[in-house]
């Protein structure tokens, strides 16, 4: 029995069908997605990928670097004082 002779009857021998076509498409559109999560998970976002959502990244915050320097004698109360009113008016984030 040859090739030809086994598959005849079978419901597929017309060749390829419609749904032929979704699987590149599905192919196409998984990477899309893939890509637009890590993208959105891991890229722009400053010294770790959680740091957006808020959570501690390690480093200081410019209010703590300004108690330091206040702590350690660098600057005064009223620039204390000053420098910290202009930073809690300010929106956070990068510019």
């Amino acid at each position: 029995m040859d090739a030809m002779t086994a598959l005849a009857g079978h419901p597929y021998d017309g060749g390829p069908h419609w749904w032929f076509f979704f699987f590149p498409l599905g192919f196409f559109v998984f990477w899309v997605l893939a890509i637009l999560l890590l993208r959105r998970v891991f890229w722009g976002r400053g010294p770790g990928p959680w740091a957006h959502r808020g959570w501690p990244s390690g480093a200081p915050g410019a209010e703590q670097t300004l108690a330091t320097r206040f702590a350690s004698g660098d600057i005064d109360e009223v620039e204390y004082r000053a420098r910290l009113e202009v930073l809690r008016a300010s929106p956070p984030g990068p510019r």
